[in-house]
């Protein structure tokens, strides 16, 4: 446990105290490549094995100190020496070690010295740091001799100065618990279906249970969990709630319920509830073109010396929104970015994408499981979770990039990098020729072969933090996380091989089953609630991402009238690729004839760009009365704002889109803004070998292949298209859906109930 307000005192692990009191200079993100868990892990047993056998490891310590409760774990302890040692692993030239990074570990073993000092009743102790280089097995010992009172003095006066700041954090944890245990809608009443909503979320984090909850547009899902999530707060001790999105209106609108419940207040009516909009590093860099490190970037440089003053700012100012955030490192001259990363330990609600927690590697899961936290999830538009863990837990290797670097490489890399493009030579001389395939496994002596690779450029950038290809150091990342994969992959992935020319290859890791990897983080949180208008079947999304086999699903009733929207399916039409060209003349007739009855704003959806302007094209040809624009690949954000912004009030028009675009989904045009909406096929992912690999497999662990591959995915895009019609209660709107494979029954069962087609 790192820190923890507890019946009988505040507690502090030692790591967490030293990185609070004792951290001071710049910031020093140059590229020194540590060493991954597993070599760490290794790298600490190497070193007790080379101890003696009355060699203590791992040695439990703790101790009131000026009011704390100290502990945590000493690396070794021998008694027969008096030497108590704190064992770091690197790689790489030990004396590019930052001072302050030096500073924090000698602050370690002097405050795990000084507990063992008390605990062993000893009068002075040897203090060691052993570095020991992964590499080259070589240990680095630095010891300084020191007395017990000495290191009680020193320890106690880091206690103080985090003591004051642990009062400050106990009487805010008070207020925030007071103030939720009475928190107030903000609204005279609830809107149709949202209490029910609420009060389902609020079970969910009373009992610590997973809650999959469909509820339909329009109700208030942002508020309706928000709200019970926050009023279960203080009556179940949960320490920190996570609101977690897939796209940035998502969190916007998390912000905004917020808001409205009083955490932005700045007066006395605020909500004593500290708020954190988590942010990409890409986004919150105020000087991209400069190195993260005090020689190159202003902002980096002395930021532990102004970071106290900054972070008692922050939870003072409590609201800490991205544009509130900037203001205020740059108020203080930190880095906005490095700030927010601190101020995750210290806020109570953290908004941010769905990679916080689910990626490998995550900071939130990360210190959830290292301050022991009570985390309740919140995680909205929950039917894309699948698809963008599958993003996560994917990885490939490119050919190309790879002779590129080996051409331009310093002699110091000719070498290794030679051997693995020979290696890509003799596995492509051993495969058919084939545009893509699946490999039952990663090619044999490919993993070995890469670590070596990835050692070698660490070392390389280790010795030059500074120099080399930027390149050199994307490669890198690229194969630590392909490496990362390969060492777990399972029947939850698949390898394959791509050709896409001479010299052209890509091998990847392409993850199926994203349930292996998310099923832990599920496990390590106290409640989840995942929301969207789209979860059905529900065991598509418990199978999918590994929920726990006690998810409770509720189906929240929709407060429309099927009277507030038509649904008509044009089954006579089929959209298959054979008959794409075929499908132009009537999908035209129907979008130009809908227009004609009922002139407004609609949106056509298509599968894909080249069917989209196929039918553009043939309605601005044969009907040209028809105002008509269109979605484009790779709209910047403010080209898509502007396509939004044309839906105003009084105006007229079909725009296309594709489905399952930008423009499909997470969009919210109500009343005349949007009158109906054209979709057209089922949404199906193509019948390609990739498709194909992934039904098989998910018929191997689920027995619903077809279902899981295909049907499911392409309705969700369905229904997600057509919910962009009906927002509020006064909405009025049409939906015409097109496909012959619309009247299967099958596929019916997966269109909302509400519906009357």
């Amino acid at each position: 446990m790192t820190t923890c307000e507890t019946g009988d005192g505040y507690r502090v692990a030692v790591r967490a105290l030293c990185e609070f009191t004792a951290r001071q200079g710049d910031l020093d993100h140059r590229f020194t490549p540590a060493p991954s868990a597993r070599e760490g892990i290794e790298g600490h047993a190497r070193v007790v094995a080379r101890r003696g056998d009355t060699y203590r490891p791992e040695v439990a310590v703790s101790g009131r100190v000026e009011g704390l409760i100290v502990g945590g774990r000493a690396d070794g302890f021998d008694p027969h020496l008096r030497r108590v040692e704190e064992i770091k692993t690197h790689r790489g030239d030990l004396s590019r070690m930052g001072d302050n990074q030096r500073a924090l570990h000698w602050a370690q073993v002097s405050a795990y010295g000084a507990l063992l000092c008390e605990a062993e009743e000893l009068t002075r102790v040897t203090l060691a740091l052993v570095y020991l280089d992964v590499v080259t097995g070589a240990e680095t010992l630095l010891t300084r001799e020191a007395e017990a009172g000495e290191l009680l003095d020193f320890l106690a006066e880091l206690c103080r100065r985090f003591r004051a700041w642990a009062e400050c954090e106990a009487r805010h944890r008070e207020r925030r618990d007071t103030a939720l245990a009475e928190l107030a809608f903000p609204h005279d009443d609830f809107r149709p279906g949202q209490r029910g909503l609420a009060e389902d979320v609020y079970r969910a984090a009373a009992s610590g249970r997973c809650l999959l909850a469909e509820a339909p547009t329009g109700i208030g899902k942002t508020l309706g969990a928000l709200y019970p999530s926050l009023m279960a707060m203080p009556r179940r001790h949960i320490d920190r709630l996570a609101f977690l999105t897939m796209k940035t209106p998502g969190r916007r609108l998390a912000l905004d319920a917020l808001s409205a419940l009083g955490a932005e207040a700045r007066d006395e009516t605020r909500l004593p509830l500290r708020v954190l909009e988590l942010v990409a590093r890409d986004k919150a860099c105020e000087h991209p073109d400069r190195a993260c490190h005090g020689e190159s970037c202003p902002l980096a440089r002395g930021f532990y010396d102004r970071l106290p003053e900054a972070r008692q700012a922050a939870v003072e100012r409590g609201w800490l929104d991205r544009d509130a955030l900037r203001e205020l490192a740059l108020e203080h001259g930190v880095c906005p970015y490095y700030l927010g990363q601190e101020l995750t330990r210290w806020c109570d609600v953290l908004v941010g994408d769905v990679n916080h927690y689910f990626d490998d590697g995550a900071l939130l899961h990360g210190l959830a499981q290292a301050n022991d936290w009570r985390l309740a999830l919140l995680v909205d538009e929950a039917h894309n979770l699948v698809e963008r863990a599958r993003g996560m837990y994917s990885a490939g290797l490119s050919q190309k990039r790879l002779n590129r670097l080996h051409r331009e490489a310093p002699p110091a890399l000719q070498r290794s990098l030679g051997r693995w493009v020979r290696r890509w030579r003799d596995l492509l001389r051993d495969m058919p020729e084939t545009e893509w395939q699946a490999l039952a496994a990663v090619p044999d002596g490919w993993l070995g072969a890469l670590q070596g690779t990835v050692s070698a450029i660490g070392d390389y950038l280790a010795e030059y933090p500074d120099g080399g290809d930027p390149a050199l150091r994307d490669f890198l990342f690229e194969a630590l996380a392909f490496a990362r994969l390969a060492e777990r992959f399972g029947d939850h992935s698949l390898c394959e091989l791509r050709r896409n020319g001479r010299g052209q290859a890509e091998l990847g890791i392409r993850n199926l089953v994203p349930a292996d990897f998310l099923a832990p983080r599920f496990a390590a949180v106290h409640s989840t609630v995942l929301f969207s208008a789209t979860l059905s079947p529900p065991e598509y999304h418990r199978d999918l991402l590994g929920l726990p086999a006690d998810s409770v699903v509720r189906r929240v009733a929709s407060p429309f009238d099927a009277e507030q929207l038509e649904v008509r399916c044009r089954t006579d039409i089929s959209t298959r690729l054979k008959d794409r060209e075929a499908s132009l003349a009537p999908i035209v007739d129907e979008l130009a004839g809908q227009y004609r009855r009922w002139p407004g704003h609609y949106l056509a959806f298509f599968s894909s760009f080249a069917y989209l302007e196929s039918a553009r094209a043939r309605l601005e040809a044969e009907h040209p009365e028809v105002p008509v624009r269109a979605q484009r690949r790779g709209m910047s954000e403010s080209e898509r704002e502007a396509f939004l912004a044309d839906f105003a009030p009084g105006g007229s028009g079909i725009a296309f889109a594709v489905l399952g675009g930008a423009f499909a989904e997470g969009i919210d045009l109500p009343g005349e803004r949007l009158v109906g909406a054209f979709v057209v096929t089922l949404g199906l992912p193509p019948f390609d070998p990739i498709n194909e690999a992934l039904k098989q497999r998910l018929q191997a662990r689920f027995g619903r292949g077809d279902d899981y591959a295909y049907r499911v995915p392409g309705m969700i895009k369905v229904v997600q298209a057509a919910g962009r019609v009906i927002r509020g209660p006064g909405d009025r709107g049409v939906v015409v859906l097109m496909d012959d494979r619309f009247a299967r029954r099958e596929n019916r069962a997966l269109l909302p109930d509400w519906w009357q087609v």
